[in-house]
């Protein structure tokens, strides 16, 4: 794709394009608030953030690839110990191409849908205020559905407190 500049005016709405997708990734926002990628998984999250916004405000002779977002929102992940296969990398990537290249138009429609539209409960979470094990913990909700509750209980063990503990350390 021929690579368009943005002006001034554009950058910063793109900016908080790629903001407003990405918190709304479900694997991404998942990372972050398990902590998969450590305990400055949000800091990781957010340099994917920077990382994608340079990558289409760099000066390049070349034109920009989907590919290549691809394969940095990959990377961006794995720093975040997750590997996803269910197709969401492609639809992301696709998305902030399409987006950059109607920000670089002077087109805002894709950021102010966003911007109106309420993201996933799973976006909401913020991973610096709420702790992913006092959720597991929550023993009212347990009866809710004890099927698909019945992981997060196991979970939440001591036992398995442990053995995550030695995954994060190995």
């Amino acid at each position: 794709m021929e690579s368009k500049k943005l002006s001034a005016e554009s950058a910063p709405v793109f900016q908080e394009g790629i903001s407003l997708i990405l918190t709304r990734w479900s694997a991404l926002t998942a990372a972050v608030e398990n902590e998969w990628g450590g305990r400055d998984s949000l800091g990781k999250a957010n340099a994917i953030c920077t990382d994608v916004f340079s990558f289409f405000t760099e000066a390049r002779a070349e034109p920009l690839y989907i590919d290549d977002l691809e394969n940095l929102l990959e990377e961006g992940l794995l720093s975040l110990n997750t590997l996803v296969e269910d197709g969401s990398i492609e639809e992301v990537a696709e998305k902030l191409m399409i987006m950059h290249e109607e920000c670089s138009e002077g087109n805002y429609q894709s950021v102010e849908k966003l911007r109106k539209t309420n993201p996933p409960p799973v976006a909401h979470v913020r991973p610096s205020s709420l702790n992913p094990v006092s959720m597991l913990t929550d023993e009212p909700k347990q009866n809710q559905s004890a099927e698909a509750e019945d992981g997060w209980v196991v979970v939440s063990s001591r036992k398995n407190k442990g053995y995550l503990t030695g995954m994060l350390l190995d």
